[in-house]
């Protein structure tokens, strides 16, 4: 069995080909501090919120397009709203109409329905997800009005967003089970339901989204990562304050979760090479998997390993070990070391000796020594 003298069994981050982080652009909290007002999540400050995201302005969007509406067609008086469906990329609402004469149902656009007539259809759903009410959610949704689960409000919001950003994780369960679309972005800003959990600081609502399958590496539009968001927010808040302190816990809670969705865990066999200054430095790593040889950067690779490497040390593959004695200090021990590279056995200090070699030489020889 092979094994490592240094650290052999540091794991850390591993990133993806596919990934490749950048410095988050400056943000604000103004958009989720607008976002439900009267039902407002936050239990921090409004200007140590405020002070992080800033709000994006929301793009012109093309003339609604409906499908079988005819604004020359006369038809009669509404009696009822019987469906409704969000348009594509959350640019507005449509409603299936049932009329008082004997026209058969139509899709008609919202902005040309008596507004009384939406509010009676639309509130109750509305109401429901900005109070995170699961209950009445579940009663809509159990009621077949034909009702779209991913109806858009004025900015492009779901119910989802709503919920998720009010840490209500029955409700987003419901939503979800309920085929509501998990990745849905907003239209004030590009917002996804994980956007929400992370700038709320909702960790087991942001846990419940990536196992419905939301995307941890979705960008707004100005290319903010769920990930990206929460540490800026994090960075934010301030440290040492009693006050923030749940929170900063929970921050840590969703970077972890987020962190644990994007990259893969994998072992660090030994580092070859270093490259640039300052923030920039990476580090060319080896993986005991066997994947090519990454440069990643040095706040994703173990302090101690980073710190062997900066010393100097030399890093071998160890075969075996064939001995064991006390070392002279009071419950040290060291073991006897049989190496690939080199005939000569040496003797390590337990900790730089693979658990795993130990294990086989004490399972194998009891107490051995020589």
């Amino acid at each position: 069995m092979d094994g490592l003298v240094v650290n052999p069994t540091l794991s850390r981050l591993k990133l993806p080909h596919k990934l490749h982080p950048t410095t988050p652009p400056s943000l604000s909290l103004s958009f989720y501090l607008r976002l439900q007002p009267q039902y407002h999540p936050f239990n921090l400050s409004v200007s140590t919120a405020a002070s992080v995201l800033e709000d994006q302005p929301q793009s012109e969007s093309d003339p609604l397009q409906f499908s079988n509406y005819d604004e020359e067609e006369s038809y009669g008086d509404v009696k009822k709203i019987i469906g409704s469906r969000a348009l594509e990329n959350g640019a507005g609402m449509e409603y299936l109409i049932e009329w008082e004469d004997d026209h058969v149902p139509t899709w008609v656009p919202g902005n040309l329905i008596a507004g009384d007539v939406v509010a009676e259809y639309d509130n109750p759903w509305w109401v429901a997800a900005k109070k995170a009410d699961d209950r009445a959610l579940k009663e809509i949704i159990e009621s077949e009005d034909g009702r779209d689960v991913d109806a858009v409000d004025g900015d492009g919001r779901t119910a989802l967003l709503f919920v998720a950003g009010l840490g209500s994780e029955s409700c987003v369960r419901t939503l979800l089970e309920a085929g509501a679309d998990v990745n849905h972005r907003d239209n004030g800003g590009g917002l996804t339901a994980l956007h929400m959990a992370a700038g709320y600081v909702r960790p087991g609502v942001a846990k419940l989204l990536v196992e419905f399958g939301a995307d941890p590496e979705a960008g707004d539009d100005k290319g903010r990562t769920p990930l990206d968001l929460a540490r800026e927010v994090l960075k934010a808040t301030p440290k040492g304050n009693p006050v923030q302190f749940a929170r900063r816990l929970g921050l840590e809670s969703v970077i972890r979760i987020l962190e644990g969705a994007i990259f893969e865990y994998a072992e660090v066999e030994e580092i070859l090479e270093k490259r640039g200054k300052g923030n920039n430095v990476e580090y060319l790593v080896k993986w005991k998997d066997g994947e090519d040889n990454e440069w990643i950067k040095a706040a994703l690779i173990a302090d101690d390993l980073v710190k062997d490497f900066e010393d100097g040390l030399e890093y071998a593959v160890a075969e075996l070990v064939v001995g064991k004695r006390d070392s002279g200090e009071e419950g040290k021990k060291e073991y006897l070391v049989k190496w690939a590279d080199f005939e000569e056995a040496t003797w390590e200090p337990e900790e730089n000796v693979d658990p795993e070699l130990i294990k086989e030489f004490e399972s194998g020889n009891g107490n051995g020594g020589v």
